[in-house]
Order: structure tokens, then C-alpha cells, then sequence
């Protein structure tokens, strides 16, 4: 298996640190609002990394944090006049919630910085005593000028650094490279904890070294984000970790790049910022939206529109359609030599892609490669055939996670109410009632089919 490492910039081959066990952090969100699909592009992606894994046999600890304190969610709470741990709460309860609707994986831990101030102290405390820190105005800030790598995973050049000058603001350009703030002095209506070197709080980047490392340890295999977290905040928690604890911090970076909406970043000045609930509402089938998500390569830029939504949403279906065929085969009979032939063989070529820097687009070129042949003998398939088919499916989806229904499950039990009452109506010989009813779910894009064993339905 080889991915891309942003830290080398080449494809390299992975290693784990403890054979047969990986430890992955991903960055999750700052809670000061929803998400946009841009965000859950990176999440599903990580997703996805996380179940190739598990499928190749690994073992993977999933840390996945939440940042509840910094400049943003301060602000937030400050223009709604409301607790800061009421604000947050609201936005790590819909944020669970749309982990669900796109099938997401939850992570093993989901540490919140404010419950782990201790942790952060420690690490600023050990920074200030070997020397990499210091304290100025009732805040600790980072020397750049101390750590020789810095700048190495955003490939920096270190003549650009502003040596001995010292930056505030959690985010901030290339061109504002400076000695960043591990500890934020107290300031009048902003949350606070006491410290050694004076109340205060935490900066952004210092949260995340020290969550890792209490969950994963000082060395780990796995460390994931978006493009926009390579600088400074991924680069500022190598230059803090690597410091405290002298020793290599993580092994391999991966990174996704941007979503664009209709080939142009998203802004609410443009009217092109969509969060997942803004999508839903136009009645997107979450599962589309997550194909939609992995079906571009991670390292390239996806545009996202509604013709393409819609297209992947047609291209689920045809699987869909795939799966109910198979289920509705009824010849007896033993399994096809053949048929196993040709599973295994897309199976390993599936794998082959999924084991190349993740190429989920040619592994899902060969999933409808699989469908195209069989489809050609589904006539002919026996049921053990049939069987053998939906158990590589399931394998094939297990990494995938597109045919899950997640949290749309509720969408499935109204359509089987439906039935329900369709199948009343008809026998009580109301068959306008149950002409009326296949109507109204056509217009959902629902169709039944009555079958020997009863009532089926797919969407078109």
C-alpha cells in the first residue's frame, strides 16, 4: 500500500509503527457553526482511509478532535449573548448527527479541548523549560527561530520567517510567518483557566499536539486534514510536538484538497455555501452526495454542482438496481465456477486501486466493470451465484460505505408505511386508493414492483 506524503511530497510506501495496528488523528471542526460539504469532503475521505484499513486488516484507533475554544467560537458566542458551552454543544449535536447521514464512521475518541486544559499546560510548560517558548505580555509564544525544520511540511522557505516577531491570531498567511501563541493571556469576557504563567487560554495549535499525544502517543502513523490546515496549524504542531518531545511526531500527512462550488470557491457573498442540511432540503439522497464526495481523487480539486449530485445520484441507483436484481433471483443450483473467477479477480483489482494512493475512481471503475459482466448473465445466475455476488458487494461497500442507509432509514420506514397502506387498500378493493398511493411514491422517485414474495421497491 503507497499514498502521497505531504511531508515528502512523494508516494510512499506505508509502514506502521506496531504491526497490524495504526493510530490516526484527524482534525474535526471548530464548533462555531455547520459544517459545509466542503469540510465533510475531508471527513468522508478520512472515512473512507479509515475503512480500507480496517478491510486490509488493520486495527485502527481513530482520533477525531473537537475544538470548542478559540477566536471563533469565542466570537460566536459573544454575538449571540449566550454561554460558549451552549453554542458549542449545538453545533457538536448536529455535527454527530450529519456524521450519521453520510454514513461516517465514528471515530474512537472525540476529545474536546476544554476538557483537556491540563494536558495543554503540561505541554507549554515543558516547551517554556527546554527552551523553545517564552512568555511576553501575560502570554507564552513559540520560537520559530528554535526548531531548524520549521516551515518543512509547507515547504517554507526559513529566509521568510520573521524571526523575533510574535503573532496573536490562530490563522494567518505565508506571508505573516512569526512566533505563534501557545497560551492567550486572560482578556475581559473571554473564558479562562488559571496557569503557572498567568490565567488564560489555550491557542489553537497547542490543543491538538497535546490531544493527540494523550490518545496516540508522542509517535504515531497517521496524521489527516484539509489542504487548509498544512499551514500553520499542521505546522505548528510538528514544530510544538517534535520540540517537546524529541522525537519524530507522525509518519505520513495526508491531505485533502478543496471542494469549489460550480468551479469557484465557496462564499455566502456568492450564494454558493452549501452545508449538508442546505443540500438535503433540495432532496439529494445523502448516500449520492457521499458518492459524489470520494468519486474525484483526494488530491485533486472537486466541483461540486447539482447536475453532478444528480449524476451521481443515477449512478448509486444503477448499483441499487444491481443489488435488488440479485436478490430477487430464484433459479436453484450450485455456484458458478466462473462467477467466483471473476469475482475474486475484481475484487484484487479493487484493491489494487484502493492500495494505489487511494484511486477510489478506478476501484469504482471496477465495481461497475463487475456489474456490466454479471448483468449479461443474470438470467442464468443461480441463487448461490446470487449470494456469492451480494457477499462482494457487501465487501466491496464495507469500504466504500455508499449503500448504507445511515440516518435516512426513516425515509425507508415511510415508503414501507406506504406499502402497508397500499396493500390495505387493495384488499378492501379501493383500487383507486392503491393507484393513488403508486402515484404519490412515483413522484418520489419510488417504484413497486410486485413480485411473487410480495411487494418490492427501488428507486429510479
Amino acid at each position: 500500500m503507497r499514498f502521497f506524503n505531504t511531508m515528502t511530497r512523494r508516494l510512499e510506501e506505508f509502514r506502521e509503527i506496531e504491526k497490524g495496528k495504526i493510530g490516526l488523528y484527524t482534525c474535526g471542526p471548530t464548533v462555531y457553526d455547520y459544517p459545509h460539504i466542503g469540510n465533510y469532503r475531508s471527513y468522508v475521505f478520512e472515512d473512507l482511509v479509515k475503512r480500507f484499513f480496517t478491510f486490509s486488516g488493520y486495527r485502527v484507533r481513530h482520533v477525531m478532535n473537537i475544538t470548542d475554544i478559540d477566536d471563533k467560537t469565542i466570537r460566536k458566542a459573544t454575538e449571540l449573548g449566550l454561554p460558549l458551552a451552549e453554542v458549542t454543544q449545538k453545533f457538536i449535536d448536529a455535527f454527530h448527527r450529519d456524521l450519521g447521514i453520510l454514513n461516517i464512521l465514528p471515530a474512537d475518541v472525540y476529545p474536546r479541548a476544554t476538557a483537556h486544559i491540563p494536558e495543554m499546560l503540561d505541554l507549554v510548560s515543558v516547551l517554556l523549560e527546554k527552551g523553545f517558548a517564552y512568555e511576553k505580555d501575560g502570554s507564552v509564544y513559540f520560537s520559530i527561530e528554535r526548531f531548524r525544520d520549521y516551515g518543512r511540511l509547507a515547504n517554507i522557505d526559513r529566509d521568510k520567517l520573521q524571526l523575533g516577531a510574535a503573532i496573536d491570531t490562530d490563522e494567518y498567511e505565508k506571508e505573516s510567518i512569526q512566533d505563534f501563541v501557545l497560551w492567550k493571556g486572560k482578556k475581559p469576557g473571554e473564558p479562562s483557566w488559571p496557569a503557572p504563567f498567568g490565567a488564560g487560554r489555550p491557542g489553537w495549535h497547542i490543543e491538538c499536539s497535546a490531544m493527540s499525544m494523550k490518545y496516540l502517543g508522542a509517535h504515531f502513523d497517521i496524521h489527516m486534514g484539509g489542504v487548509d490546515n498544512i499551514f500553520p496549524h499542521h505546522e505548528n504542531e510538528i514544530a510544538q510536538s517534535e520540540c517537546a518531545n524529541g522525537q519524530t511526531f507522525v509518519n505520513y500527512w495526508l491531505h485533502c484538497q478543496h471542494l469549489v462550488v460550480d468551479n469557484k470557491k465557496m462564499s455566502k457573498s456568492l450564494g454558493n455555501f452549501y452545508t449538508l442540511d442546505d443540500v438535503l432540503q433540495r432532496g439529494s439522497d445523502p448516500m449520492a452526495l457521499r458518492y459524489l464526495l470520494i468519486s474525484t481523487h483526494y488530491r485533486k480539486l472537486l466541483n461540486f454542482t447539482f447536475a453532478n449530485l444528480e449524476m451521481a445520484g443515477q449512478a448509486l441507483n444503477r448499483i441499487k438496481n444491481f443489488v435488488f436484481s440479485l436478490k430477487n433471483v430464484s433459479n436453484p443450483g450450485e455456484a458458478t465456477p466462473e462467477i467466483s473467477v471473476l469475482l475474486a479477480s475484481n475484487q484484487n483489482a479493487f484493491v489494487g486501486n484502493m492500495a494505489d494512493d487511494f484511486n477510489v475512481s478506478g476501484a469504482l471503475g471496477v465495481f461497475f466493470d463487475s456489474i456490466h459482466e454479471i448483468n449479461q448473465k443474470m438470467d442464468a445466475l443461480s441463487q448461490n451465484d446470487a449470494a456469492n455476488i451480494l457477499a462482494y458487494i457487501e465487501r466491496l461497500n464495507s469500504v466504500l460505505g455508499v449503500l448504507d442507509q445511515g440516518d435516512s432509514t426513516p425515509l425507508a420506514a415511510a415508503i414501507e408505511e406506504k406499502i402497508a397502506q397500499r396493500q390495505a387498500a387493495r384488499k378492501n378493493k379501493d383500487f383507486a386508493r392503491a393507484d393513488a398511493i403508486r402515484s404519490e411514491l412515483k413522484d418520489l422517485g419510488i417504484v413497486l414492483l410486485d413480485t411473487p414474495t410480495g411487494v418490492k421497491w427501488k428507486k429510479e
